[in-house]
């Protein structure tokens, strides 16, 4: 079913906007970063807009409904929106209270030249609405989440080009994505993200989590994978290690500290992981801040 007509078949509501609060955080030549604060919730009307540029947001906490000609899903903490230049899209809280999200805004002439394969040929529109909070992104889920903090142009500069050519090139493969999701999943899935985001640092077991929604264990695990596109156990690792990531960078504390403090129970095991996610030891991530 085309976007067109699934909107005629389901209309949008009477737009009743809550805007969101922004803070322009960088600025380059054809690309923008700035932050979202939405402060709405399930009484606030869903509302339609139009991507004006490419649009790659991460969403650094909350949850909300996301629609596009490409697809439906819900967004979650690690997650990216993706919006191409032209297109319509909406977004809602019908089961949860606000988010805040970076959105990174892309001229289409740069994400051409950015997306260009060897070929010549240019990727130039997502075939995909949302990004699984999949561990090819954390390393740049970490790096704009410290875009924020004094850096030289340069960094900054290849931060951000880094950022667009990685999350194009891992939304042209062949990940698993998140399945239009029910409302009732969603509203599900929804009020678990916020219970695990509470909990970030606790031993969480499959038990707890199913039983604080009332589903069985299987039930539960296939419906958040369908939902997210990915299972709780990955998307506990990925919070905690994106976390760990800030503090590395933000703090002066011991990687030890750090590593207990975000969940990780053996530091061992904590260096292995951050490694073979990030590319690089704790340490070494650190210093080169």
């Amino acid at each position: 079913m085309s976007y067109r007509a699934y909107k005629q078949r389901t209309p949008l509501p009477v737009v009743a906007n809550v805007p969101p609060k922004l803070r322009p955080i960088a600025q380059g030549h054809q690309w923008t970063l700035t932050e979202y604060v939405c402060s709405a919730g399930p009484h606030d009307r869903t509302f339609e807009e139009r991507h004006d540029r490419v649009t790659i947001a991460l969403v650094t906490s909350g949850t909300f409904r996301y629609r596009s000609e490409a697809g439906e899903g819900i967004l979650y903490p690690g997650a990216f929106l993706l919006g191409n230049a032209g297109s319509c899209y909406e977004c809602g809280h019908e089961h949860s209270h606000g988010d805040r999200c970076l959105a990174l805004h892309v001229e289409r002439e740069l994400f051409g030249e950015i997306t260009a394969g060897p070929s010549g040929s240019s990727r130039c529109r997502f075939r995909a609405a949302i990004l699984p909070a999949v561990s090819d992104l954390a390393p740049i889920s970490a790096s704009l989440q410290l875009a924020a903090l004094p850096q030289r142009n340069l960094a900054l500069e290849e931060t951000i080009l880094a950022a667009i050519n990685t999350v194009a090139r891992v939304a042209g493969t062949n990940i698993t994505r998140p399945r239009r999701p029910k409302a009732a999943a969603t509203r599900r899935m929804a009020g678990v993200i916020d219970y695990i985001e509470g909990r970030l640092a606790t031993d969480l077991s499959l038990a707890e989590l199913s039983a604080y929604i009332g589903m069985s264990k299987y039930h539960f695990l296939r419906t958040f994978k369908q939902t997210t596109g990915m299972t709780p156990h990955q998307y506990i690792l990925g919070r905690r290690l994106r976390a760990a990531a800030t503090a590395l960078r933000a703090t002066k504390d011991p990687v030890a500290r750090i590593a207990l403090d975000q969940g990780f129970g053996d530091l061992s095991t904590f260096i292995h992981f951050f490694h073979r996610v990030m590319g690089v030891a704790p340490a070494n991530y650190r210093s080169s801040a």
